[in-house]
């Protein structure tokens, strides 16, 4: 018989027994604010280990120290690094990312304008990039070791092979340069049509594609090539269903939670690469302002701009998990 003072020691593990699928969830998005705190507090630190300060940047070679030290008073650097740290991560808690040393302005409304410009060049990538990876993992499997297969898989490695920047500097050159097809650089307005706005990314948003394309169709393929050898596939195989049937069918739902996983993983690295592709392409978005801060030492931008992508990439690798954990049957029906 079960001691009840015994059954109210570890009230945690029987909420992990009676619900595992909620439990797990939970666990993931504890362990992904703990994660994002330990990233705020290496981005803070980081950046104040970095030898020079804005006063000497801003002031120039010539500066006197007392005017130095009158920049450092006005901006607070005077103050304990830890009473800056936390008081910098409440107001960023709330939103509130300080004012631009450089330009005076708010951060938190320059971002604003900024991250809508980078969501938007990354989500017309993703549309894209990801039913056309799935699409083409899965044809390349129908024709396996076939010559579609070995044109995909070499086509697939070139493009892995190439950086971003150099892919974005060939399209400038043959679409924009030579042939006079596409626009460079690529500027977008708030005045802008959608249309218009599309034409404008055209090729930074080939660029994306291009780069993260090849990646996600290999690990759709591999993940779909795993479940091909299971028994239940050779099952279907000998009721005679077709062979791009069963894939589709059969074997792509099964292997959904690689597949989430890298796509999760791909949309991650689009919001959090794009900071070279928008460089290249003179793009108004959250990397061409945090590059432009970073060379005059602006560090209100640079720390929210650090944070805002960690944040991104933390908040898309818990969806992933949360959805493989969900994609899982075992767990969504526990015996």
């Amino acid at each position: 018989m079960t001691n009840p003072a015994q059954s109210n020691i570890l009230p945690g593990l029987g909420f992990r027994q009676r619900f595992p699928l909620l439990a797990l969830i939970l666990e993931r998005f504890l362990l992904s604010i703990v994660l994002l705190f330990a990233v705020s507090i290496v981005i803070f630190g980081g950046l104040e280990a970095l030898p020079g300060d804005f006063a000497t940047t801003y002031l120039g070679q010539s500066a006197t120290p007392q005017a130095v030290a009158n920049i450092r008073q006005d901006l607070g650097l005077n103050r304990p690094i830890t009473t800056r740290y936390v008081e910098w991560l409440g107001n960023a808690v709330q939103g509130d990312f300080g004012t631009s040393w450089a330009s005076k302005n708010s951060v938190s409304e320059q971002i604003g304008k900024r991250l809508g410009n980078s969501l938007f060049l990354a989500g017309f990538a993703a549309v894209i990039s990801v039913p056309l990876a799935v699409g083409l993992g899965m044809l390349s499997v129908h024709f396996r070791n076939r010559l579609p297969d070995k044109i995909i898989n070499v086509i697939s490695l070139a493009a892995i092979s190439l950086p971003e920047f150099f892919v974005g500097y060939l399209l400038i050159l043959f679409f924009a340069v030579k042939f006079g097809v596409a626009t460079f650089p690529a500027t977008v307005y708030d005045s802008m049509g959608f249309v218009e706005r599309l034409k404008a990314i055209a090729l930074p948003t080939a660029t994306l594609v291009l780069v993260v394309l090849a990646h996600m169709m290999r690990m759709t393929r591999a993940a779909i090539l795993s479940v091909m050898s299971s028994a239940y596939m050779e099952t279907a195989e000998l009721k005679g269903l077709g062979a791009f049937r069963s894939i589709v069918k059969h074997a792509a739902p099964n292997a959904l939670a690689p597949i989430i996983n890298v796509i999760a993983l791909t949309l991650a690295y689009l919001v959090v690469g794009v900071v070279v592709v928008e460089v290249v392409f003179v793009y108004p978005g959250m990397g061409q302002y945090m590059v432009d801060a970073v060379t005059v030492r602006d560090m209100p931008v640079v720390q929210a701009c650090g944070l805002i992508f960690a944040a991104v990439y933390i908040f898309l690798n818990m969806t992933a998990d949360i959805l493989a954990i969900i994609a899982n049957p075992r767990l969504r029906h526990p015996r």
